[in-house]
């Protein structure tokens, strides 16, 4: 163990001289499964030191295989996998690496202390122990089984587990599963601590509102490739360029009481969808002014007005519909 050890810091100083900024990237990845299903399309991608991105995609959208490959638990069919400058597969490389699965599971006979202890073990220089327990929530829970405890506590202590190491890129799969907003909250904290501390977070889940409270960037993929990348602000404008969608002007969503069928909504400038529920009207406008005085002026009686900036959720679904 001691000599892997060796090898491993050894290999650490070689890997600390690359860009301190570029931890971890896929370049022109294709990866195509023996079945002959492509999962990943000449996708790239960069993470950046301390900085928060969430990863999303619908489902089948490659975002499991894309976290794979950046573990070094497979390899791409085409194109290059550089962790900390070196082969995600490396001994240093994944000393320096922490991991959280939604599908994470532990031995349920040993105490919370137990595990965090073994997995401390694993590493040269593991976080502090009373660090762990403070990052993870896990104060009144130690002494505890690990098959005792809740969805959410255990969802806390597979956090804890991948901090052991104190890594400087942490990979969360969905990690606020089975949490109450109060749990939920406090885990954003720790994130954000993280990342402060310069920390590169990679972020799956579907919870778009943590994506969008928590993201430095957010990185949409969708069929193996990426349809957008940028700040959460930046994903939300860009909603309003998706194929089927105007390229000028700021997305907004326009509610209102309204007596106007679909088919004169739809030919309102800037209007670029019309959703019509008995008199109440939901509009996605990249032109809101100009609608909402077209709106105002084909109907007197309109009432019940609402504008509002687009969610994440209005981005994200736009970005990742299909369009004939």
């Amino acid at each position: 163990m001691s000599a892997v050890l060796e090898r491993a810091e050894a290999s650490a100083s070689q890997i600390a001289t690359e860009s301190i900024e570029t931890v971890a990237s896929l370049n022109t990845i294709t990866k195509r499964y023996t079945n002959g299903v492509l999962a990943l399309d000449n996708l790239s991608l960069t993470l950046r030191r301390g900085e928060i991105v969430a990863l999303l995609g619908p489902n089948g959208a490659g975002k499991s295989t894309a976290i794979k490959l950046l573990m070094g638990l497979s390899s791409p069919t085409a194109g290059t996998v550089r962790i900390f400058g070196a082969d995600p597969r490396h001994t240093a490389a994944r000393l320096r690496t922490g991991v959280m699965l939604q599908v994470g599971k532990a031995p349920e006979m040993l105490r919370v202390r137990e595990h965090i202890d073994l997995f401390r073990g694993y590493y040269p220089s593991p976080m502090p122990y009373p660090d762990i327990v403070k990052a993870a929530g896990l104060e009144t829970i130690e002494e505890r089984m690990f098959g005792q405890l809740s969805g959410g506590e255990k969802q806390r202590v597979l956090f804890a587990l991948a901090l052991a190491g104190d890594p400087d890129l942490i990979f969360l799969d969905e990690p606020t599963v089975g949490f109450d907003i109060e749990a939920r909250r406090g885990m954003w904290a720790q994130i954000r601590s993280l990342a402060a501390r310069g920390k590169t977070v990679l972020l799956t889940t579907h919870y778009l509102e943590e994506a969008d409270a928590l993201a430095h960037r957010i990185i949409v993929i969708n069929k193996g490739r990426v349809v957008c990348a940028g700040t959460p602000a930046e994903v939300k404008s860009l909603g309003s360029t998706a194929p089927g969608t105007s390229t000028s002007g700021s997305l907004k969503i326009i509610r209102c009481t309204t007596v106007l069928p679909s088919p004169t909504l739809l030919a309102i400038p800037g209007v670029t969808s019309a959703k019509l529920t008995a008199n109440l009207a939901t509009l996605i406008s990249t032109k809101p002014e100009s609608t909402l005085r077209e709106l105002l002026t084909l109907d007197q009686t309109l009432h019940s007005l609402e504008v509002q900036s687009p969610a994440l959720e209005d981005a994200f679904l736009a970005l990742t519909s299909d369009h004939e």
